[in-house]
């Protein structure tokens, strides 16, 4: 193989980054809805820790909602997300599973862990204070399609 055209492997997400109207309000209404960690921040950032993952809002969105871009956010209860987002009067969009817009637009996607072939490896879910997150079945046999299948 010609070096000059090696390519770097994608191997995962280190973060995404939501523009919101103002931080505070985002991590109160992200808050209202979710129970997490603060990674940190700064005047017009702030960065919600996800174990081994961050998600970033940034101040300054001018942009219209979202259409069909948006932010597939894994939870340990996709339930819990759709029965808090009704009780806080959300607007719940049509979709294969719980999605929403937050206040500033941004379209947000919610799976369940149990569902999908994304995976934490022990040591990461004991850092978040997480047991263990079993896989349904159809997760499991994609993972052991890709070799990817939990011993």
């Amino acid at each position: 193989m010609d070096e000059t055209h090696r390519k770097a492997r994608a191997l995962g997400m280190n973060h995404v980054a939501l523009e919101v109207g103002n931080i505070e309000q985002a991590l109160a209404f992200y808050g209202s809805i979710f129970e997490f960690e603060l990674r940190g921040r700064g005047p017009k950032m702030a960065f919600i820790d996800l174990g081994d993952q961050f998600l970033a809002l940034s101040e300054g969105r001018k942009q219209g909602a979202d259409e069909d871009r948006h932010l597939g956010l894994v939870v340990d209860d996709k339930a819990a997300v759709s029965a808090r987002l009704a009780e806080l009067g959300v607007e719940q969009l049509a979709g294969s599973g719980v999605e929403f817009r937050d206040p500033w637009g941004n379209r947000i996607q919610i799976v369940e862990y149990g569902g999908i072939q994304f995976t934490k490896s022990p040591h990461v879910l004991r850092g978040m204070g997480l047991a263990v997150l079993e896989k349904s079945p159809d997760a499991i046999r994609q993972l052991r399609e890709k070799g990817m299948a939990p011993e």
